[in-house]
């Protein structure tokens, strides 16, 4: 037994405080009833406080602890330093800015060692973060401060010309408050200074906030259409926080006298995902998040071997570089105890080669969720991860949380029964209140109450999530569904391919058939014809890429590693003329 599941195992000798098993999932260990799936876990109890109150409540055991620190430069925050900066930055973010209960600031920043200190203290201040992906272009940045109407930019120096060229094009004057990044740097003119604001002693009287007051408005493209507000209450992300605690469910450690977890921040903070399970989450526990501010090889190996992180937080791309980068070895893995991929699914296949790379048996746990969710919806446990029916999964429904498959053409109709493919539905107090001015998508994006995911999945009769594809990429050949997902792992283990990506394309006969993009493993080339021999190898006919194969230099994604399709489609499109 891995020492990870040791560890699970002792917790379990401890019920949740106040928990207590449903009627629904009362005698039902696989948490299965009339096509209705639920954790099959004890119902959690919420705490009805803000975010800041929740992460901070057991700040006392471990203000002397570093709670960030960024890997590149070294700069780091105690927990101490980070509740008083916290304060600080709040009370001016109301006093110098004039902001009000209610009002939004827009946060463009990467994962940097003060982006909690900005994130609690505007929430501490009962303002509302949106947060902003820091590649986006002025013209990306400013359509969402104007849907947001955010009264204030917080940046690094480096992107105030970005931030001023969005405020710009937004037609706002809106205030730039910028963070220093290096040793001496000068503020820009007219910007003011974070550190200034979050040194000076200054306070104002507490603002109250309930824990159903909006707190989080990220950006989500949702199942279609263009980019959103996902309203987040302090609830949502208290209640995902508690979710993830529960004993069966949590994988991190908390901070004692003689242990702090370690884990590396390269998930962007910004996306939720890294919001809730890397930042607020592992505050709350008392964690030291290494903060990097891009994936780089260097930067990621880097930290890998200089810090010695307890736990990796993954999305696919990350976990396929560590089993394919040439330079780091079992040994550079000594210090993990777990992994938790998330954003994507990992397959089988690329889950194993991790493993064979570490050369010992780690945990690779899966994570599922959505922006609208907080995010985590289900995850795989400790005591099932390597369980045969479990095998390639993402697991069971976190607590107090019931998902069900249903037609994706009938959403309203009865839920599917087990290993029957449909889209996901989920229930639950995670979800959120809606998106932010768009009552017509919020009318497509819930059928009775539940929230549709836009994702095809099936569930066992253990009750276990299989992921197949977004429905809005799912190719249809000869009215026969194909995953994309499930020809990129078969390529990916095709020798000479690092990465790859599938989409469908128009076909005079089947209505739409695959076709593959591939990128070549450094000083190799790709033989088309053995690549293809290999994928028919391994599926039925209607899989096979008769859209053909293309071999590109990267594979377009989202900073969270979901593989782009519109911009290969696009590209499909230029290769026709």
């Amino acid at each position: 037994m891995s020492l990870l599941r040791k560890i699970a195992s002792k917790r379990l000798l401890s019920p949740v405080a106040g928990a207590r098993r449903s009627a629904f999932q009362r005698g039902n260990a696989t948490g299965i009833r009339n096509g209705i799936v639920s954790s099959g876990l004890e119902d959690v109890v919420v705490p009805e406080i803000p975010i800041v109150d929740y992460v901070f409540e057991n700040i006392g055991k471990w203000e002397h602890l570093v709670a960030a620190e960024c890997g590149v430069t070294g700069r780091k925050y105690t927990y101490g330093q980070v509740r008083t900066k916290t304060k600080n930055f709040g009370a001016a973010l109301r006093r110098k800015f004039k902001l009000e209960k209610g009002d939004v600031v827009a946060i463009v920043l990467p994962n940097v060692p003060e982006f909690p200190i900005v994130t609690l203290g505007a929430l501490r201040a009962g303002l509302i973060c949106t947060t902003v992906n820091p590649i986006y272009t002025p013209d990306e940045v400013s359509r969402q401060l104007t849907d947001s109407s955010a009264k204030v930019i917080i940046t690094l120096n480096e992107l105030w010309p970005l931030a001023n060229a969005a405020a710009n094009l937004a037609k706002k004057n809106i205030p730039i408050i910028t963070i220093n990044s290096q040793v001496n740097q000068a503020t820009p003119q007219g910007a003011a200074n974070f550190s200034e604001l979050a040194d000076a002693d200054n306070d104002i009287p507490a603002t109250s906030i309930s824990s159903e007051d909006l707190a989080f408005l990220p950006y989500s493209s949702g199942t279609t259409g263009l980019p959103k507000g996902v309203q987040l209450t302090h609830a949502n992300i208290v209640t995902n926080s508690v979710q993830i605690d529960h004993p069966e469910v949590k994988f991190s450690l908390t901070s004692t006298p003689d242990h702090q977890d370690i884990c590396n921040g390269v998930l962007p903070l910004f996306h939720i995902y890294g919001f809730t399970v890397l930042c607020m989450f592992q505050l709350r526990i008392g964690a030291r998040l290494i903060t990097l501010p891009k994936f780089t090889p260097e930067y990621y190996v880097g930290s890998l071997k200089k810090h010695k992180p307890h736990m990796l937080y993954v999305a696919p791309p990350i976990a396929i570089f560590l089993s394919k980068f040439p330079h780091l070895t079992s040994e550079d893995f000594a210090s993990v105890r777990g992994i938790v991929n998330g954003a994507a699914s990992l397959g089988p296949l690329d889950s194993q080669k991790l493993i064979e790379k570490i050369k010992r048996d780690v945990p690779i746990l899966q994570g599922y969720g959505l922006t609208e969710t907080s995010p985590a919806v289900s995850t795989t446990r400790l005591n099932d991860y390597n369980k045969p029916e479990c095998i390639g999964s993402i697991g069971r429904p976190v607590p107090n949380t019931v998902v069900k498959i249903v037609n994706p053409d009938d959403p309203a109709g009865g839920a599917l029964g087990p290993n029957e493919l449909g889209e996901l539905l989920v229930k639950g107090p995670q979800v959120m209140k809606g998106y932010f001015h768009r009552p017509e998508e919020n009318e497509k994006a819930f059928a009775d109450g539940w929230f549709r995911t836009g994702d095809m999945m099936y569930y066992n009769e253990q009750g276990f999530l299989f992921v197949k594809d977004r429905l809005k990429e799912l190719i249809k050949v000869k009215g026969f569904q194909v995953a994309p997902a499930e020809l990129e792992e078969i390529i990916r283990d095709f020798p000479d391919v690092i990465d790859a990506a599938v989409i469908g394309i128009p076909h005079e006969a089947y209505g739409e058939c695959p076709r593959a993009y591939v990128v070549p493993r450094p000083n190799t080339k790709i033989d088309v014809q053995k690549l293809n021999d290999y994928v028919n190898s391994k599926v039925a006919n209607y899989k096979q890429l008769k859209g053909g194969v293309n071999v590109v230099e990267s594979i377009p994604k989202n900073p969270s590693g979901k593989i782009l399709r519109r911009q290969l489609k696009l590209m499909y499109e230029k290769e026709k003329k």
